[in-house]
């Protein structure tokens, strides 16, 4: 998304919210977000089940949470945060299906949205997929794979990326924000030098050039 639709569509979605329109400022964020969060997550699980049960469930919590954003960050950053968490969640329940404790209606307009842009997206996703660095991608451990999407494939910047990765549980300061993202900025470029040197073992970057 352009970076001008972006900015108009976070001025939507907070002038939804001042005006006390929660569903609408809801949908409209997933009508405009819905997509890339897909994708982040299909690319996460690197399984499409998989992705379409935490996206609903992500789906879910930001009907249910967008009434008490307070504007600290981003729209876009704080989806990305409540898909992080979604997705760390159904990591870590073993009961799977009892993740989402009120699943949408199947018939609401919810769902209808929530399918459609799943659709959507599974099909965009098969038919641009691209595999190059994808085998030495799952090879990371999964918080070094969130960083890479986010970053790369996203374009966080990194005080955005303080705030998605953070598992804290609380809201970071100033100081605690620039501190973690020096942190994650310099995570990330020793994590570039290994995808660099494990693309050259397998010979999918050559010595004169390439990255991640």
């Amino acid at each position: 998304m352009p970076g001008e639709e972006r900015e108009e569509l976070e001025r939507e979605i907070r002038h939804l919210l001042a005006r006390g329109d929660h569903e609408g400022a809801a949908t409209r964020a997933i009508r405009g977000y819905g997509a890339e969060i897909f994708g982040f997550l299909h690319a996460f699980h690197r399984d499409e089940e998989d992705a379409a049960e935490v996206f609903s469930c992500f789906s879910e919590r930001l009907w249910r949470a967008l009434p008490t954003f307070q504007g600290d960050s981003s729209v876009r950053t704080w989806v990305y945060t409540l898909a992080r968490h979604a997705s760390l969640n159904y990591r870590r329940d073993l009961r799977r299906r009892e993740l989402r404790q009120q699943p949408l209606p199947e018939d609401s307009a919810r769902s209808a949205l929530v399918a459609r842009i799943r659709s959507e997206t599974v099909s965009y996703l098969r038919s641009e997929r691209r595999a190059r660095f994808a085998g030495l991608r799952e090879s990371l451990p999964s918080e070094d794979q969130a960083l890479l999407i986010l970053r790369v494939d996203r374009g966080l910047a990194w005080n955005e990326l303080a705030r998605v990765l953070n598992d804290s549980g609380q809201p970071l300061g100033e100081p605690e924000l620039k501190r973690e993202a020096a942190r994650l900025r310099k995570r990330f470029q020793l994590l570039k030098e290994r995808l660099l040197e494990l693309g050259r073992r397998a010979g999918v970057v050559s010595d004169e050039g390439g990255g991640a």
